[in-house]
């Protein structure tokens, strides 16, 4: 009897079956966490949210409090129970052995099998139902009486006292059947936007897993090019410092020996000086003036040779042809140029300002790559193609291929950059980047970065402002990329859209100025 009084401690009120995920309202009643969650939406609409069991009413709706405690004795109480056959509960009256219930009296509050079933009276008032641990539950906690109506004004079940005599009195009522058919439709259709739901984010999911495949083999392909690229480096490298220093050894060992036949030459021309001195400190030594004026002409023993142009063969002999492994050394720079070219092929063009579409106050340099803004007005003929605003179009488009290029930009003030149709409005409050569903751009505002496009604003985490902005385009994949050039480079954001149009750079800007700085980078996947 204790397991039984303690079963029917564990049931919902508003299931009949035993808690699920229980929680606590403020009140202290318990509830399955998905059915009291179903009764709350229920009562959202009306502006008061009141507990199934005692009725207490709140004017917010009430936090859900997990049962942790009542939640590990449900866990207790099921590991202690038997195997139990589909439904678990048992015919009260078979007390010698237990047998699997087929029905459940609400009335008399007993589980029935199908032997006992057949002998169990057939008035009206004996409903049976599924069977149930808890057929106590579907009688009228006040009355004792089957539970046959569902007030909507207190969203609650009800017998039929308490519409005629019972606190329910003048409430707008329904059958219990049509109540309940009620609720499964409005269920139904909640169900029915939640799958909506579940496969839209399950196409989400399909599609940045496809994103994300995609960008590993991009990656891969990157990789391995970078990788193919380096080792292709260093073995230039390998082969130029083995020719340079082969160049070194040869010069080396010629200069060796060109300096050691010298050295030969010069140490014979030594002893044949010391063998002429010898002999004339004998014919100083003389005493005898016959022997010594007989002796050929002492000048004839000087050597004559100039000394200064031996000394001009050796620094000749003995110099390193610098200039030789300098020309060797040259080939550096073709593989430096090689790594640009590797990945990156530099555009012939640069990206020059279209001052046919510059605003009035917006200035352009000489050189076409500077916007700033100005406090005199540029009197410039008012064309359809000239913007009413802070802002100017590039001359050049792009309608195809991979490209990036960067601008320097101001810390302070407000700008903005990106790319946008040459349809784009040139006048009203839309023409401005961004504003419109023609244009995308990364903006400076308020020292805070953020990303537009078409009047929806995503704010970006990182609020560091940087002098470079590098802008990538992929215009057959879509992708319009903002990166910050810092230490290391910084992805900020990338739109995705399918471009209808060629695109321009666009500068917008408030204070300050805005420059294309370098030309156009292109690279291939």
């Amino acid at each position: 009897m204790a397991s039984a009084d303690l079963r029917q401690e564990l049931d919902c009120s508003i299931c009949l079956n035993i808690y699920t995920d229980p929680v606590t309202l403020r009140c202290g009643h318990n509830f399955c966490q998905v059915c009291i969650d179903r009764v709350l939406d229920t009562q959202e609409g009306s502006g008061v949210y009141i507990c199934p069991d005692c009725r207490a009413a709140c004017q917010e709706r009430p936090a859900l409090i997990r049962n942790i405690t009542l939640c590990n004795i449900v866990g207790s109480f099921l590991s202690t129970q038997p195997d139990q056959e589909e439904t678990g509960i048992f015919c009260t009256y078979c007390v010698d052995s237990p047998v699997p219930a087929a029905k459940s009296c609400l009335h008399c509050e007993a589980s029935l099998c199908n032997k006992h079933l057949r002998v169990h009276s057939k008035s009206a008032e004996h409903v049976l139902s599924d069977p149930t641990t808890t057929p106590g539950n579907r009688k009228c906690s006040v009355h004792r009486k089957i539970l046959d109506f569902y007030c909507t004004d207190d969203s609650v079940c009800i017998c039929a006292y308490c519409c005629l005599i019972g606190e329910h009195r003048g409430h707008r009522v329904e059958m219990l059947d049509e109540a309940s058919e009620k609720r499964k439709e409005k269920v139904r259709n909640v169900l029915q936007k939640l799958t909506t739901k579940r496969e839209e984010t399950e196409k989400r999911v399909q599609s940045l897993q496809e994103r994300r495949i995609e960008d590993q083999e991009k990656a891969a392909g990157i990789t391995e090019r970078v990788t193919a690229l380096f080792r292709d480096i260093r073995r230039q490298l390998e082969d130029l410092e083995k020719r340079v220093l082969s160049e070194i050894s040869r010069q080396k060992e010629s200069i060796s020996l060109s300096v050691s036949d010298l050295i030969q030459q010069l140490e014979i021309k030594k002893d044949e000086l010391s063998r002429k001195m010898r002999h004339i400190e004998e014919l100083c030594n003389m005493s005898d003036p016959v022997t010594v004026l007989q002796e050929p002409d002492t000048g004839d023993l000087c050597d004559t040779e100039d000394r200064e142009g031996h000394d001009n063969q050796v620094h000749g002999e003995g110099d390193l042809d610098v200039g030789l492994i300098s020309g060797t050394l040259h080939t550096l720079s073709d593989i430096i140029a090689d790594i640009n070219t590797g990945i990156y092929v530099k555009g012939s063009t640069d990206i020059l300002l279209d001052i046919n579409t510059a605003a009035d106050n917006i200035h352009i340099s000489d050189d076409r790559k500077t916007a700033s803004v100005s406090n005199i007005n540029q009197e410039r003929p008012k064309t359809p193609e000239r913007f009413q605003y802070t802002q100017v179009l590039s001359i050049g488009s792009f309608s195809s291929g991979r490209q990036y290029w960067e601008v320097d930009v101001s810390k302070s003030g407000s700008w903005r950059v990106g790319m946008c149709y040459p349809s784009i409005t040139r006048r009203g409050d839309q023409s401005i980047i961004g504003d419109n569903n023609k244009s995308w751009c990364l903006r400076w505002v308020n020292n805070q970065y953020s990303v537009k496009h078409d009047m929806k604003v995503i704010q970006l985490c990182d609020n560091i402002s940087y002098d470079k902005v590098r802008i990538c385009l992929d215009y057959e994949a879509g992708q319009l990329s903002f990166y910050s050039l810092c230490d290391p480079i910084r992805h900020l954001h990338t739109f995705t859209a399918t471009f209808t149009e060629p695109l321009l750079t666009a500068l917008a800007l408030w204070h300050g100025c805005i420059k294309i700085s370098g030309g156009v980078m292109r690279w291939e996947k």
